[in-house]
């Protein structure tokens, strides 16, 4: 009886790929018996094991094991890849770091299996060269884990395998930088649109299913709110849409009522990304009209102290966070802007988020008499907790007057980092010059803007 005709196309399908399974089964057992020979009868007797039965289908574990190996992306390892981690609440992104005493470089020493790190191609022995935007490769231990705590439930690593890593620094030197420079214009936007008489002010071209592209109307809501023409659509409150129906959108956007929180790219973003091999990753976002930002303070403590009272409760999330409490009326707390109920994110820019509460008090004290504090209300706390974006992503800084005499912008994240070797200016009278300046982790540039209040002049504190 003739079993072809009995079969579907999709068995048919099934069929040849169990074909080449065997026939790549078969090639692997050659390579061993001439690398370690064992009886042909034992080979044999493996490949016959197992018998195709149409019912089982693509279900069958020999079939699911072919297709889970991926051969085509070795070549990848040879060059630096991009890694977008995103971890749910409660748990890790599922690798371990470590620091090689006297050499350069961070180690992935674990990756956990079934983890984030695992399904994003992470391996151990990767080099970690950047997180999101920022440089890492010759940073201090503790300055990447403040990058990584930073960046909240998501995070972008640019990684680089192991063996290609020690002979580019065989060949190369430990001062090369072999991370590839990312364009500062290749940034997601995140934009909050709020609805007006003529709706959100786009509609959305797609095919049958997405991607989606936004066609803006000329004065619309959107455009506003800084979406770019031909904006390619990633992200609505938080949720990826990469494989939404139309529909699902549809429904999605209508839920949203009159505010919707979008995170698109624009066409030389989208191209720029392609080129490089690195996905549209959110944590690079740059925020447009948001409707609330986490704010930088700075306070100096007077005679009664800074005013307020530091307490750790459940925040929103369900996770225990540190909260500021009893602002006294007049004192430098009050004075620098902070409001009950704000939520404290870092401490003289480092992240306090899943610290205790006697480690963060213990962080606020080490600063002395004047104290730098990223907090955040409730509302904004809820809107960073939907789009499921670190608020120390879009920080803005708050001013606020020290003295009589002097105005102090204060930088968002202070550091006490050595300057770099070969870039001091030499002593004695300069002209003058341009610095080009690329913000650092929490936005800021590093330094303070002073003015006296007798003269026009400004300078660096």
């Amino acid at each position: 009886m003739d079993l072809v005709p009995t079969l579907s196309p999709r068995s048919l399908i099934q069929l040849w790929r169990l074909l080449q399974w065997k026939m790549h089964l078969r090639g692997v057992m050659c390579l061993l018996s001439v690398l370690c020979p064992v009886d042909l009868q034992d080979t044999a007797s493996l490949t016959q094991k197992f018998t195709f039965n149409p019912k089982l289908g693509i279900d069958n574990p020999v079939l699911s094991l072919a297709e889970d190996q991926d051969h085509s992306d070795l070549w990848k390892l040879e060059r630096p890849r991009f890694c977008l981690l995103s971890k749910e609440e409660g748990k890790s992104f599922g690798f371990h770091l470590q620091q090689q005493l006297g050499r350069v470089g961070h180690v992935v020493c674990r990756v956990e299996p079934g983890t984030s790190a695992q399904r994003q191609g992470l391996r151990e022995g990767d080099r970690i060269l950047a997180v999101n935007n920022d440089v890492v490769e010759h940073e201090d231990y503790v300055v990447v884990v403040r990058y990584i705590r930073a960046s909240g439930p998501r995070v972008l690593l640019t990684v680089l395998a192991q063996h290609v890593h020690d002979v580019a620094r065989a060949q190369q030197g430990n001062d090369t930088q072999l991370c590839p420079p990312l364009n500062l214009r290749v940034r997601p936007r995140l934009c909050h649109i709020v609805k007006d008489e003529g709706g959100f002010g786009f509609s959305v071209t797609h095919g049958a299913r997405g991607p989606f592209w936004l066609v803006l109307s000329a004065g619309g809501a959107a455009e506003r709110a800084g979406v770019p023409p031909g904006a390619r659509l990633l992200e609505v409150n938080g949720i990826s849409v990469e494989k939404f129906t139309s529909n699902q959108l549809n429904r999605k956007l209508w839920q949203s009522g009159d505010q919707v929180t979008l995170l698109v790219a624009g066409p030389e973003v989208e191209e720029e990304c392609r080129k490089l091999g690195m996905p549209l990753a959110p944590p690079l976002a740059e925020g447009w009209a948001l409707p609330a930002r986490p704010r930088c303070l700075h306070l100096e403590k007077g005679p009664q102290g800074f005013g307020f009272l530091l307490r750790e409760e459940k925040g929103l999330n369900g996770h225990h966070g540190q909260f500021l409490w009893e602002v006294d009326p007049g004192l430098p707390a009050e004075k620098a802007g902070m409001q009950a109920g704000d939520r404290l994110l870092a401490v003289a820019g480092e992240s306090v988020e899943g610290l205790g509460h006697e480690e963060t008090v213990s962080r606020i004290r080490a600063q002395g008499s004047c104290v730098s504090l990223v907090v955040i209300n409730p509302e904004a706390d809820r809107f960073f907790s939907m789009v499921r974006l670190s608020p120390l992503l879009f920080l803005e800084s708050t001013e606020t007057i020290s003295s009589p005499q002097a105005v102090s912008l204060p930088s968002l994240v202070e550091t006490e980092d050595p300057p770099v070797e070969g870039t001091a200016e030499p002593p004695g009278p300069i002209g003058p010059r341009q610095c080009f300046l690329y913000p650092g982790p929490g936005g800021g540039y590093g330094f303070r803007l002073c003015c006296v209040a007798s003269g026009p002049s400004l300078f660096i504190s």
